[in-house]
């Protein structure tokens, strides 16, 4: 679970990262309040919220048990500890 909660933390951060690379390649000074106005935050945060969705849709389409499989979990079958597996 922590996996996927720092995958979407870094996707989330992606577009920020991009403009803090833009800024450092026009030497525009990356610190500097003047080159980060609210305007832009705004349009980082809405690419950034954007991303985070489409990942989210993607890892609920493209990941998990495939169609009509059972889980079955883990157990002891005479006296031996069985792995859970798909069915």
């Amino acid at each position: 679970m922590i996996r996927t909660v720092l995958t979407e933390i870094g996707v989330f951060l992606i577009p920020f990262a991009v403009y803090a690379i833009y800024l450092i390649a026009t030497r525009a000074g990356v610190t500097l309040p003047a080159s980060w106005p609210l305007d832009m935050l705004a349009k980082l945060t809405l690419a950034a919220l954007v991303l985070v969705i489409i990942s989210f849709v993607l890892l609920a389409e493209l990941t998990g048990a495939p169609p009509n499989s059972t889980y079955v979990p883990a157990h002891i079958e005479d006296g031996r500890l069985v792995p859970g597996a798909e069915k």
